[in-house]
C-alpha cells in the first residue's frame, strides 16, 4: 500500500469513526432523556441536581462548565429547581459576591431516590461492553478528546 492509499485509508477510517461515534452518542443519549423525563425532570435539571448531589454545594457561576450548559441557562434552571423546592441559593461566607446552590432536604429526598434507578438505566444502556471494553473505550475516547482539544 502506498503512503497516498494510507493517507486515504485513514482519512477513510477517521470520517467512519465520527460517523459512528455521533450515532453511538445519539442512541445514548435518546435513551437517557427518556430515563431522565420518566423521573420527571428534564435533562438539564437533572444534570444540575445529580452535580451537587454528587458533588456538594456549587457556586452558580461554575455550573454550566461542569454540566455542559450555556451559563446564561443556569440562572433559569436554578430558578425552576428553586420553585420545585430541590434547591435553594446560599451566599458563600468567605466572598458574598459568589452564591452557592445547595440542595434541599426535597432536592437530597429525590435523588437519593432516583439516583439509583438512574444508575442502573445507565448500566442498562451500557451493557452492550463488559467492564474491560468499557475501561479500552473510557481511555480511548479521553485520548482522543484532549488531542482534538489540543489542535
Amino acid at each position: 500500500m502506498t503512503d497516498h492509499d494510507q493517507r486515504n485509508n485513514d482519512e477513510e477510517l477517521s470520517l467512519k469513526l465520527f460517523v459512528v461515534l455521533s450515532r453511538a452518542l445519539q442512541s445514548i443519549k435518546k435513551r437517557v432523556e427518556e430515563d431522565i423525563k420518566c423521573l420527571g425532570l428534564n435533562p438539564t435539571e437533572f444534570a444540575v441536581l445529580e452535580l451537587i448531589y454528587n458533588k456538594g454545594d456549587q457556586p452558580i457561576q461554575k455550573i454550566g462548565d461542569k454540566v455542559l450548559i450555556a451559563s446564561s441557562s443556569i440562572t433559569y434552571v436554578v430558578d425552576k429547581l428553586e420553585k420545585k423546592g430541590f434547591l435553594k441559593r446560599r451566599p458563600c461566607p468567605e466572598d458574598r459576591r459568589i452564591t452557592h446552590a445547595t440542595l434541599t432536604d426535597a432536592g437530597k429526598d429525590l435523588m437519593d431516590d432516583v439516583f439509583p434507578k438512574h444508575k442502573a438505566a445507565m448500566q442498562d444502556i451500557c451493557s452492550g461492553l463488559d467492564a474491560q471494553e468499557k475501561e479500552v473505550l473510557i481511555d480511548q475516547l479521553k485520548k482522543l478528546g484532549y488531542h482534538a482539544q489540543g489542535i
